[in-house]
Protein backbone atom coordinates (compact mmCIF):
# COMPACT_ATOMS: atom_id res chain seq x y z
CA UNK A 1 0.00 0.00 0.00
CA UNK A 2 1.45 3.55 -1.15
CA UNK A 3 1.64 6.03 0.87
CA UNK A 4 -0.27 9.54 0.10
CA UNK A 5 1.29 12.67 1.99
CA UNK A 6 -1.60 14.57 3.92
CA UNK A 7 -1.18 18.00 5.18
CA UNK A 8 -4.64 18.94 7.55
CA UNK A 9 -5.73 21.78 9.19
CA UNK A 10 -8.62 22.82 11.63
CA UNK A 11 -10.94 24.54 9.16
CA UNK A 12 -14.27 27.13 10.90
CA UNK A 13 -17.00 25.48 10.54
CA UNK A 14 -20.65 27.56 10.43
CA UNK A 15 -23.82 24.48 11.16
CA UNK A 16 -25.85 25.33 8.06
CA UNK A 17 -27.88 21.93 7.90
CA UNK A 18 -29.93 20.98 5.01
CA UNK A 19 -33.61 21.71 5.17
CA UNK A 20 -35.22 19.08 2.87
CA UNK A 21 -38.12 16.72 4.48
CA UNK A 22 -36.93 13.29 6.24
CA UNK A 23 -36.63 9.99 3.67
CA UNK A 24 -37.88 7.39 6.29
CA UNK A 25 -37.37 4.20 5.08
CA UNK A 26 -39.08 1.74 6.93
CA UNK A 27 -41.42 1.82 9.84
CA UNK A 28 -43.04 -0.54 12.34
CA UNK A 29 -44.66 -0.85 16.24
CA UNK A 30 -40.43 -0.62 17.19
CA UNK A 31 -38.33 0.00 14.52
CA UNK A 32 -38.29 3.50 12.57
CA UNK A 33 -35.12 3.87 9.71
CA UNK A 34 -34.51 6.85 8.37
CA UNK A 35 -31.85 7.95 6.03
CA UNK A 36 -29.88 11.17 7.77
CA UNK A 37 -28.52 13.75 5.04
CA UNK A 38 -24.97 14.88 5.05
CA UNK A 39 -24.54 18.12 7.18
CA UNK A 40 -27.70 17.68 9.78
CA UNK A 41 -25.99 16.77 13.34
CA UNK A 42 -27.82 13.25 14.97
CA UNK A 43 -28.37 14.32 18.19
CA UNK A 44 -28.35 18.09 20.07
CA UNK A 45 -24.88 20.02 20.16
CA UNK A 46 -23.87 22.22 22.57
CA UNK A 47 -25.39 25.55 20.56
CA UNK A 48 -26.93 23.54 18.08
CA UNK A 49 -30.18 21.96 18.78
CA UNK A 50 -31.43 21.91 15.42
CA UNK A 51 -30.17 17.98 14.62
CA UNK A 52 -32.50 14.41 13.40
CA UNK A 53 -33.23 13.54 16.64
CA UNK A 54 -34.91 16.84 17.28
CA UNK A 55 -36.47 17.03 13.67
CA UNK A 56 -37.85 13.04 13.95
CA UNK A 57 -39.21 13.59 17.24
CA UNK A 58 -42.20 16.24 15.58
CA UNK A 59 -43.53 13.19 13.66
CA UNK A 60 -42.80 10.61 15.94
CA UNK A 61 -42.84 11.93 19.80
CA UNK A 62 -41.70 8.91 21.50
CA UNK A 63 -38.59 7.92 19.06
CA UNK A 64 -35.27 6.81 21.01
CA UNK A 65 -32.19 7.38 19.80
CA UNK A 66 -29.65 4.26 19.46
CA UNK A 67 -26.88 5.42 18.20
CA UNK A 68 -24.98 8.60 16.05
CA UNK A 69 -23.73 9.30 12.44
CA UNK A 70 -20.96 11.76 12.42
CA UNK A 71 -22.69 15.33 10.89
CA UNK A 72 -20.66 15.34 7.88
CA UNK A 73 -22.01 11.04 7.01
CA UNK A 74 -25.23 10.24 5.51
CA UNK A 75 -27.06 6.99 5.45
CA UNK A 76 -28.78 4.75 7.45
CA UNK A 77 -30.12 5.29 10.53
CA UNK A 78 -32.34 3.39 13.45
CA UNK A 79 -34.34 4.63 16.40
CA UNK A 80 -36.28 2.78 18.50
CA UNK A 81 -39.76 3.71 19.55
CA UNK A 82 -40.15 2.05 22.39
CA UNK A 83 -37.65 1.30 25.21
CA UNK A 84 -38.00 -2.46 24.71
CA UNK A 85 -36.72 -2.14 21.18
CA UNK A 86 -33.81 0.62 22.10
CA UNK A 87 -32.49 -1.67 24.64
CA UNK A 88 -32.55 -4.32 22.60
CA UNK A 89 -31.00 -3.33 19.19
CA UNK A 90 -28.56 -1.20 21.74
CA UNK A 91 -26.94 -4.28 22.69
CA UNK A 92 -26.40 -5.36 19.43
CA UNK A 93 -24.51 -2.43 18.72
CA UNK A 94 -22.64 -2.83 21.94
CA UNK A 95 -22.11 -5.97 21.50
CA UNK A 96 -21.13 -5.97 17.86
CA UNK A 97 -23.66 -8.30 16.36
CA UNK A 98 -25.14 -5.94 13.94
CA UNK A 99 -23.36 -5.82 10.31
CA UNK A 100 -22.94 -1.85 8.97
CA UNK A 101 -21.48 -1.06 5.53
CA UNK A 102 -20.49 2.16 4.59
CA UNK A 103 -19.13 3.86 1.21
CA UNK A 104 -16.61 6.14 0.99
CA UNK A 105 -14.89 7.63 -2.19
CA UNK A 106 -10.66 8.47 -1.29
CA UNK A 107 -8.04 10.50 -2.38
CA UNK A 108 -5.62 8.62 -4.09
CA UNK A 109 -5.34 4.89 -6.31
CA UNK A 110 -5.36 2.61 -3.94
CA UNK A 111 -2.95 -0.19 -4.67
CA UNK A 112 -4.33 -2.86 -2.88
CA UNK A 113 -7.94 -5.28 -3.40
CA UNK A 114 -8.89 -5.39 0.53
CA UNK A 115 -7.36 -5.45 3.77
CA UNK A 116 -8.11 -4.64 7.66
CA UNK A 117 -6.93 -1.60 9.44
CA UNK A 118 -6.54 -2.53 13.54
CA UNK A 119 -5.32 0.94 15.09
CA UNK A 120 -6.49 1.98 18.30
CA UNK A 121 -8.10 5.52 18.59
CA UNK A 122 -8.20 8.65 21.16
CA UNK A 123 -8.83 12.07 20.94
CA UNK A 124 -7.14 14.27 19.87
CA UNK A 125 -7.28 16.95 22.80
CA UNK A 126 -5.51 19.85 21.93
CA UNK A 127 -7.40 19.80 17.99
CA UNK A 128 -10.76 18.18 19.28
CA UNK A 129 -13.04 17.28 17.32
CA UNK A 130 -10.23 15.59 15.87
CA UNK A 131 -8.80 11.85 16.69
CA UNK A 132 -5.68 9.97 16.17
CA UNK A 133 -4.13 6.80 16.48
CA UNK A 134 -2.88 6.41 19.67
CA UNK A 135 -1.21 2.53 21.28
CA UNK A 136 -0.86 3.14 24.29
CA UNK A 137 -4.20 5.04 25.53
CA UNK A 138 -6.44 4.60 22.17
CA UNK A 139 -9.70 2.19 22.41
CA UNK A 140 -9.64 -0.44 20.03
CA UNK A 141 -10.69 0.13 16.08
CA UNK A 142 -10.92 -2.11 13.32
CA UNK A 143 -12.50 -1.89 10.01
CA UNK A 144 -12.49 -4.33 6.91
CA UNK A 145 -12.56 -2.45 3.60
CA UNK A 146 -12.46 -3.36 -0.07
CA UNK A 147 -11.98 -1.35 -3.27
CA UNK A 148 -15.06 -1.08 -5.72
CA UNK A 149 -14.08 1.05 -7.93
CA UNK A 150 -10.55 2.78 -9.35
CA UNK A 151 -10.90 6.15 -11.60
CA UNK A 152 -8.20 8.78 -11.98
CA UNK A 153 -6.80 9.52 -8.60
CA UNK A 154 -10.18 8.47 -6.65
CA UNK A 155 -10.89 5.23 -5.20
CA UNK A 156 -14.73 3.77 -4.29
CA UNK A 157 -14.03 1.86 -1.32
CA UNK A 158 -16.76 -0.62 1.48
CA UNK A 159 -15.99 -0.40 4.78
CA UNK A 160 -17.13 -2.32 7.45
CA UNK A 161 -16.33 -1.18 11.05
CA UNK A 162 -16.01 -3.70 13.51
CA UNK A 163 -16.12 -1.24 16.27
CA UNK A 164 -17.80 2.05 16.21
CA UNK A 165 -15.31 5.20 17.30
CA UNK A 166 -15.52 8.51 16.52
CA UNK A 167 -14.34 9.35 13.36
CA UNK A 168 -13.53 5.61 12.80
CA UNK A 169 -13.56 5.48 9.32
CA UNK A 170 -12.30 8.52 8.45
CA UNK A 171 -8.56 8.20 10.70
CA UNK A 172 -8.42 4.86 9.44
CA UNK A 173 -8.68 5.72 5.72
CA UNK A 174 -6.09 8.45 6.99
CA UNK A 175 -3.97 6.17 8.29
CA UNK A 176 -3.47 4.42 5.08
CA UNK A 177 -2.23 7.85 2.78
CA UNK A 178 -6.00 8.18 1.43
CA UNK A 179 -7.79 10.48 3.10
CA UNK A 180 -11.83 10.20 2.59
CA UNK A 181 -12.74 12.92 -0.35
CA UNK A 182 -14.45 16.14 1.24
CA UNK A 183 -13.21 15.46 5.01
CA UNK A 184 -13.46 18.95 6.60
CA UNK A 185 -11.03 17.92 9.08
CA UNK A 186 -8.77 15.30 7.69
CA UNK A 187 -8.14 15.80 4.01
CA UNK A 188 -5.71 18.65 2.75
CA UNK A 189 -6.94 21.59 1.13
CA UNK A 190 -7.11 20.13 -2.33
CA UNK A 191 -8.75 17.17 -1.58
CA UNK A 192 -11.12 19.01 1.29
CA UNK A 193 -11.75 21.22 -2.07
CA UNK A 194 -12.83 17.84 -4.68
CA UNK A 195 -16.62 17.70 -3.55
CA UNK A 196 -19.27 19.84 -1.57
CA UNK A 197 -19.79 17.19 1.27
CA UNK A 198 -17.80 14.49 2.78
CA UNK A 199 -17.68 11.17 0.35
CA UNK A 200 -19.11 8.85 3.34
CA UNK A 201 -22.59 7.23 3.55
CA UNK A 202 -23.70 4.39 5.33
CA UNK A 203 -25.49 2.40 2.78
CA UNK A 204 -26.57 -0.91 4.78
CA UNK A 205 -27.52 -1.69 8.20
CA UNK A 206 -28.10 -5.17 9.38
CA UNK A 207 -29.86 -6.08 12.24
CA UNK A 208 -31.91 -8.48 14.13
CA UNK A 209 -35.33 -7.23 14.99
CA UNK A 210 -36.06 -6.52 18.96
CA UNK A 211 -39.26 -8.81 18.05
CA UNK A 212 -38.43 -12.35 17.38
CA UNK A 213 -34.88 -11.76 16.52
CA UNK A 214 -35.77 -12.41 12.47
CA UNK A 215 -32.58 -10.70 10.25
CA UNK A 216 -33.76 -7.51 8.85
CA UNK A 217 -31.34 -5.61 6.44
CA UNK A 218 -32.35 -1.62 5.63
CA UNK A 219 -30.69 -0.03 2.57
CA UNK A 220 -30.09 3.56 1.58
CA UNK A 221 -28.54 4.01 -1.93
CA UNK A 222 -24.97 6.10 -1.81
CA UNK A 223 -26.01 9.23 -3.36
CA UNK A 224 -22.77 10.35 -4.66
Amino acid sequence: MSLRKTQTVLREFIYAPPTAPLEYIHQDDDLLIVNKPAGLLSVPGKHAPDCLEARIKVDFPNALTIHRLDMATSGVMVFALNKNAQRHVGLQFEKRQLEKVYIACVSGRVSDDAGAIDLPLICDWPNRPRQKVCFENGKPAQTEWSVTERKDDMTRVKLAPKTGRSHQLRVHMLSLGHPIIGDRIYANDIDFGRADRLLLHAETLRLRHPIGGAWHEFLSPCPF
